[in-house]
């Protein structure tokens, strides 16, 4: 089976993301869970670039992670040096060779620009290092020069050479036709790194793979400069699931990997982001849910389940809900139902969505009980006495709740970043069981400065159940807090149920 390596930079080109910047903790975590997921090669950042950026990498150096760690460096003896001393595997040099670069940025003559590669390889190498060389806008060079530089580097003793797509200019057919010519020219790996401004880094990335790459560069969640760089994810699964491909990647890791990502840049994916996005595996179209409720490669592609990527199958609410998905939520929930009754319940669900609402859990199970004409008993795992919240300039956002849980007497604080997330955090801790929210969203339903907020919230707990709950009201942490409440209250309730049942 033939084997690609995952060269991972979320660290120096992702973090070259407009409004990005990682301290020295996001870096150590990031670094960490990049080895977990068993990328080959983290780059870990630029050493020359600041005493932070050394600093950064010699810490992630220090880790002994498995994964190889790679330094960035210009050509030139103080960037080299920088990496060097910071004790990286792996030195990547760059320099720019296609002629709008050469003319307006390093106004070197194209004899230097091979001279001082070649100089650069045998200063790496003289130190006992691998080194990885790239030709800056190599698809706007040309392939002759491109080949020659390529061709000297390697004799100097390069160990692989990169192909970077830099500003994102190559399209799918051609980048396959270069890279192939490449790999009949040399003799060492080749290696890609692709941006996106037009939409392609992963289908150019596909593309080089198949014309005979040997290592690919991409970012976590394709973070990276202007449009971003290929999707670690993306890239990830068309080489292992659709060609067969053989990778070191802990697929099981990849949505894990990516939330770590959203929380640090607070770049939140588009829901129908593929593999790690929320909606990658939602179904809410009534044939689409009855077909994968029977049989799930129905409606998705089969070569790739959710829990290959650490994901979840759900079954959304809606207008487009159907009768089949709306009975398996219910049975699922311990509802007993009659085709008479799913009827009004199905006929209830669409009203409500063709007036635009989003049809929670909590919607649903009450519509049922209404339905069903035996209204369950008020039983709430949760009994909120008290809720203080103080925020304002120089003060930490800070939120107390005083709460009876289970009928015992809990008091809970927690600081967050705003009064909204402050106040979360406290319901979480006041549960004092591994329960997370994973989907927070707000709507305005009326306007005005005392307009009405309505807050749809998705918990989870260790097991990977979910459940959704709103809450609304003209105060946005205490519509915030109702819905957490509502969707947590369910949650341990039936737990609780369950572990009476056994």
């Amino acid at each position: 089976m033939r084997k690609v390596r995952v060269f991972d930079t979320t660290l120096r080109d992702g973090e070259q993301t407009p409004g990005v910047s990682f301290p020295l903790s996001y870096k150590i975590q990031i670094a960490k869970q990049l080895d977990k997921l068993g990328v080959d090669v983290i780059e870990a950042g630029f050493p020359a670039a600041s005493k932070g950026e050394f600093e950064a990498v010699k810490s992630i150096v220090g880790l002994s992670l498995n994964s190889e760690i790679c330094g960035l460096a210009r050509i030139v003896d103080e960037d080299i040096n920088a990496a060097l001393d910071s004790d990286v595997d792996l030195v990547h040099i760059f320099i720019s060779t296609s002629r709008i670069q050469i003319d307006y940025t390093i106004k070197k003559t194209r004899e230097q620009i091979v001279e001082d590669s070649v100089r650069a390889v045998e200063y790496i190498k003289d130190h006992g290092r691998k080194c990885m060389f790239s030709a800056m806008d190599a698809t706007r060079t040309e392939v002759d020069y491109l080949k020659r530089i390529y061709k000297a580097v390697e004799e100097a003793g390069v160990d692989i050479i990169n192909v970077p797509d830099t500003v994102g200019v190559a399209t799918p057919f051609k980048f396959h036709n270069l890279i192939k010519e490449l790999k009949d020219h040399l003799n060492i790996p080749v290696d890609v790194h692709c941006h996106n401004d037009f939409g392609l880094a992963v289908a150019n990335t596909y593309a080089a793979v198949l014309g005979g790459a040997d290592e690919v560069q991409v970012t976590v969640n394709g973070i990276g400069e202007r449009a971003g760089n290929a999707s670690l994810a993306e890239v990830v699964m068309i080489l292992k699931s659709i060609e067969g491909i053989d990778l070191n990647i802990r697929t099981e890791y990849l949505v894990e990997t990516s939330r770590l990502l959203e929380r640090f840049t607070g770049f939140r994916l588009p829901p129908n982001t593929p593999i790690v996005g929320e909606n990658a595996f939602s179904h809410e179209s009534g044939i689409h849910a009855h077909g994968v409720i029977k049989e799930s490669s129905t409606f998705e592609p089969g070569l790739i389940t959710p829990e290959m990527v650490g994901h979840r199958r759900r079954i959304i609410l809606g207008k487009h809900a159907g009768r089949h998905q709306i009975k398996k939520i219910l049975e699922d929930a311990g509802y007993s139902v009659s085709e008479e009754n799913l009827t009004k319940i199905f006929d209830k669900v669409k009203e409500l969505g063709d007036r635009g609402k989003k049809v929670t859990d909590l919607d649903l199970f009450t519509i049922a009980e209404v339905v069903i004409g035996e209204l369950k008993k008020e039983e709430k795992a949760i009994l909120v006495d008290e809720i203080t919240v103080l925020t304002g300039n120089k003060i930490t956002p800070t939120a107390v709740i005083n709460a009876d849980v289970f009928n015992t007497r809990r008091v809970k604080s927690a600081i967050g970043v705003g009064p909204v997330d402050a106040a979360l955090k406290a319901v979480t801790e006041l549960v004092g069981e591994s329960i997370r929210i994973t989907e927070f969203k707000m709507d305005a339903i009326t306007g005005g400065s005392d307009a009405l907020a309505e807050v749809y919230v998705t918990v989870e707990d260790d097991t990977g159940k979910s459940f959704t709950a709103r809450g609304a009201g003209p105060d946005i942490v205490m519509a915030s807090i109702d819905a957490v409440i509502n969707a947590v209250n369910y949650l341990m309730m039936k737990k609780r149920m369950n572990r009476t049942e056994d």
